[in-house]
């Protein structure tokens, strides 16, 4: 194991090149904001991932391991497939030393496709498709081989499972006459069927991770995964920017819960849904993660900030709820935002705050919440480096290492941003 010290020199050294790739993201944030403005406009047929999802950077400047692409050759004979068709896929990079056995498993994020338009267009992507797929993916962040950049996991066996679904990984259904194939569950299964036979069944060590829609996803399948293994395993999950929540919008509206209804309607959803919450609410309410976290049982640890860039953008205040462009400047800045703006979004922390109350209350789970204005933590620049964003000089990265090994109660609330995008203040 590497030391405190050698680790904090090999951490000076890239500090400037880390700064760089850090505003430049920033900066890239802001373009892409312009974009997401249109997302739910145009029935989400546009399908990329949002900004921090979709880890990378300078290969050239950091040296940045790139992963290739693996099809899972026998999911066809079960029906696992994407959208299109075509073969599910993952990258795999191999542990080693005292991480062999241990295996880290990244579920990849890019929103839903909520109806048949939607859908048609997004399989016609990377999201929908694995012969569009790039051969070869960034390894950054909590999925980087470096010591320096991931100290908890850098020698794990770590995965990324791509998404080709727009469900979370969660529907089985078809619609024969558009060609479109919604086998999410499917997908999951298939994917955990195949690590399991290279050599994740001896792990002593997991844990499940997703980025959004993939974070949602790390939640739905969280007690799932602690069975593929013995008791004897150490198992947890950890959701990143997943914990979507049941919001009013602006005009009063309630514009991702109708999203949602649509993706669990279109894509067969319901039937793999957790029983404890279905037996009592509608299959759309036991979508959100707000209905779920409370009952399950494998430990799990949520990562969020209060003000979610993605959210806040295109669940509270998407330009069908704001015809005439109130909320434009606020919507890219929060600078800019007016008292009532501001109010507006407290209550949106505070809702989210209260639908962690009980789930806080476990001694078994973790949860680090800050107010840093963007759209998942555990990429290149977020999770661990020296300018991350921390709570009492501890890193995402360190609080989640502190969880997952049991090395302290992590359960962090912060109403700041260090580093990063300035935090909204009364």
């Amino acid at each position: 194991m590497f030391s405190k010290t050698w680790v904090a020199e090999r951490l000076n050294q890239r500090r400037a090149v880390m700064k760089f790739l850090w505003v430049l993201g920033l900066v890239t944030a802001l373009v892409f904001s312009k974009w997401v403005d249109g997302f739910l406009k145009k029935s989400l047929n546009k399908t990329q991932p949002s900004l921090l999802e979709t880890y990378g950077g300078s290969n050239a400047a950091n040296n940045t391991l790139m992963v290739e692409l693996t099809l899972i050759e026998g999911a066809g004979a079960k029906g696992a497939v994407c959208l299109d068709g075509t073969l599910p896929a993952y990258h795999l990079h191999p542990g080693h030393g005292s991480g062999a056995n241990s295996w880290l498993i990244h579920l990849e994020g890019g929103a839903w496709c909520n109806d048949t338009r939607s859908c048609s267009n997004r399989k016609n992507s990377a999201y929908g498709s694995s012969s569009l797929m790039e051969k070869e993916r960034a390894f950054t962040g909590i999925l980087s081989n470096e010591a320096e950049d991931n100290p908890e996991f850098f020698n794990w066996n770590r995965v990324m499972l791509r998404y080709c679904d727009g469900a979370s990984f969660s529907g089985d259904s078809e619609n024969k006459e558009a060609n479109l194939q919604f086998r999410g569950q499917r997908i999951w299964l298939s994917a955990m069927e195949d690590l399991m036979l290279k050599g994740m069944r001896y792990a002593n060590q997991a844990l499940l991770t997703g980025g959004s829609a993939g974070g949602l996803a790390s939640i739905l399948h969280c007690d799932k995964f602690r069975g593929l293994f013995p008791t004897t395993t150490k198992v947890k999950c950890m959701s990143d920017a997943g914990f979507f929540l049941d919001a009013v919008d602006i005009s009063g509206g309630r514009t991702l819960r109708n999203l949602y209804t649509g993706v669990v309607g279109l894509q067969g959803v319901q039937e793999n849904l957790p029983h404890y919450c279905t037996s009592h609410l509608d299959p759309t309410s036991c979508f959100f993660p707000e209905n779920l976290i409370a009952n399950i049982t494998t430990p799990l640890f949520i990562l969020n900030t209060a003000y979610d860039s993605w959210q806040i953008q295109n669940s509270l205040a998407p330009l069908s709820a704001d015809p005439h462009g109130d909320w434009n400047g606020c919507r890219l800045n929060l600078a800019s935002c007016s008292p009532s703006q501001i109010q507006f979004l407290q209550g949106f922390r505070n809702q989210m705050l209260d639908a962690l109350k009980q789930f806080s209350m476990s001694d078994q789970n973790g949860m680090f919440i800050n107010s840093c204005y963007v759209h998942g933590q555990t990429g290149q620049g977020a999770w661990f480096a020296p300018d991350s964003p921390a709570v009492g000089n501890k890193t995402i990265a360190e609080a989640v290492g502190d969880w997952y090994f049991d090395r302290a109660e992590v359960k962090v609330v912060d109403e700041t941003c260090r580093h990063l995008v300035p935090p909204v203040t009364a």
